[in-house]
């Protein structure tokens, strides 16, 4: 277990275990902390924070689980508070299940805030100096690596920068390896981390880190702020999840200190798996990821405008501020009524479509024309490629409406029905045939299936995994158009499709064409 050594120039402390799951929705087993932890592991973070084994059984588990594991690159640690008032460190339950978890490293936080102190904890000034030393004191004597969290620290500087001072000078006696000055309240501006970080650099020369909450939208800035001053120990987590607002985002901060400020945070060539860690972490949190975070949101290197991908076919730094690869990243060309040319020929090359001259100019005009009907093709890149597809010299649609028909009802003794029936024309063939569902869409869906299945048995491994139904006009009642969203998988690839119209069901139904003749085209 290392932590600073000859590549790492900043130590980064992933918090997501224990600062992470304070945020509303996420809960996270003993087994799913356990995977997460195995990836920053690999990826060299410096410290992980397993949880606060004396708060509750999960995190007890935990840390006995992760004794029976080999850690290559992280310390593991037990998170906790310094001992309670008028109470010996010896006889303190909260240092002991610190101690009984067996990690290598402890993190304590204690009250930098003179308002915290007196009305807070309700003890004396000098008493809460004496709970902060003594409790570092006594996890040193017994052999532990000591972080100490200095809590609500720059809100006690700027109320009383001389005890704010004085609580880290206890914990650097106490012999604690770091001083993480905390902005709990994640209230602080970059000017304000700056100024009492230079105090505090001028008063104390045990190592300092910074823990950022992203309350005013500034935890990313904050935390290179301090790290531009001197800090080398950064402290937030994945994807920024925590309480209120947030953590700092440990993803933006990792990616901005290795590629704009050139300092060594993961083990090299780690970098390139940011984007694929992040969606990771999402997962396992059972939070749908935030495409439009900075680096590793798929919508990070995303282009509309037609004059951004014009240029970037010529040169791919001309609207990328980094090279999306360098985080495990791609760019994307996504279309809309504000598209050009430029992106219907980098999609169609994407794609492998075969343009003739002038079709990128229909397709672009097809767009144009779609969205202003309704549809909108940011998240539904598989009807752009059937358009394309559709205008490429000797294609063929696997399957062609003749016409359809859905029956929507409710029958004494057998409650609600849904029967479809639909005629397609495959080859020179014409197919007739129905079935029954638990809705129109699901009907039509099962009909066209069951046509479809003999001339094309890859149908089968075709399924329609979300339906997302918008209605964009709320004022026009019944008669708004109406857009449907259909993403289908099949294996591991997965596509989107949409249609609209003020007839909900043509909407499906044009949605649901595209998805089964994507499918096909592509199987």
């Amino acid at each position: 277990m290392a932590t600073s050594d000859s590549e790492h120039q900043v130590d980064v402390y992933d918090a997501t275990l224990r600062d992470g799951t304070q945020r509303v929705g996420i809960s996270l087993t003993v087994e799913d902390k356990l995977r997460i932890a195995a990836r920053l592991d690999d990826l060299g973070v410096a410290f992980i924070e397993g949880g606060y084994p004396g708060s509750n059984p999960k995190d007890i588990e935990l840390f006995r689980r992760a004794r029976e594991r080999s850690w290559t690159s992280a310390a593991l640690v037990a998170f906790g508070s310094t001992r309670r008032a008028r109470l010996a460190v010896e006889d303190d339950p909260q240092l002991a299940a610190l101690l009984a978890a067996g990690t290598p490293a402890c993190a304590i936080f204690g009250k930098s805030s003179r308002l915290h102190v007196t009305e807070v904890l309700r003890v004396g000034l000098d008493e809460n100096l004496r709970m902060i030393e003594e409790s570092v004191a006594y996890l040193r004597a017994h052999d532990r690596r000591v972080i100490y969290d200095a809590e609500h620290f720059f809100d006690g500087y700027r109320d009383d920068p001389s005890y704010a001072l004085e609580t880290l000078a206890a914990a650097s006696r106490g012999g604690a390896e770091v001083l993480v000055l905390c902005d709990t309240n994640g209230g602080s501006l970059p000017w304000q981390i700056e100024e009492a970080l230079g105090a505090t650099q001028r008063a104390v020369r045990t190592p300092l880190g910074m823990h950022a909450h992203d309350d005013v939208g500034c935890a990313v800035a904050n935390t290179l702020a301090a790290v531009r001053a001197g800090v080398r120990h950064v402290q937030g987590t994945i994807n920024g999840y925590g309480e209120r607002c947030g953590n700092v985002n440990l993803c933006t901060v990792v990616a901005n200190l290795e590629l704009k400020m050139g300092l060594r945070a993961l083990r090299r060539g780690a970098l390139a798996e940011l984007h694929d860690l992040s969606h990771f972490v999402a997962e396992v949190a059972n939070v749908t990821p935030d495409e439009h975070l900075p680096y590793v949101g798929d919508s990070a290197f995303a282009h509309k405008g037609g004059t951004h991908v014009a240029a970037m076919r010529r040169t791919p730094l001309s609207y990328n501020h980094v090279d999306p690869a360098l985080v495990g990243n791609r760019t994307r060309v996504v279309m809309s009524e504000l598209s050009g040319r430029a992106n219907v020929q980098s999609l169609a090359e994407e794609h492998g479509a075969l343009l003739e001259d002038g079709a990128d100019l229909e397709v672009l005009g097809a767009i144009k024309e779609s969205e202003a009907r309704g549809c909108a093709f940011d998240a539904a890149e598989a009807s752009i490629a059937l358009m394309m597809r559709r205008r490429a010299p000797g294609y063929q649609a696997p399957f062609r409406l003749v016409d359809y028909m859905v029956i929507v009802g409710k029958r004494e003794g057998r409650g609600d029905f849904t029967e479809a029936s639909l005629k397609l024309a495959v080859g020179d063939e014409i197919l007739h045939t129905a079935a029954e569902g638990n809705g129109p869409v699901s009907a039509l869906a099962a009909a066209l299936r069951k046509a479809l299945t003999p001339a094309f048995p890859a149908i089968l491994a075709i399924q329609l995994v979300d339906y997302k139904v918008r209605i964009l006009d709320g004022k026009e009642g019944t008669g708004a158009v109406t857009r449907v969203l259909i993403d289908s998988r099949s294996g591991p690839r997965q596509w989107s499709t949409v249609g609209a119209s003020a007839n909900i069901l043509e909407a499906s139904w044009q949605a649901l064409v595209d998805s089964i003749e994507y499918g096909l085209s592509v199987s």
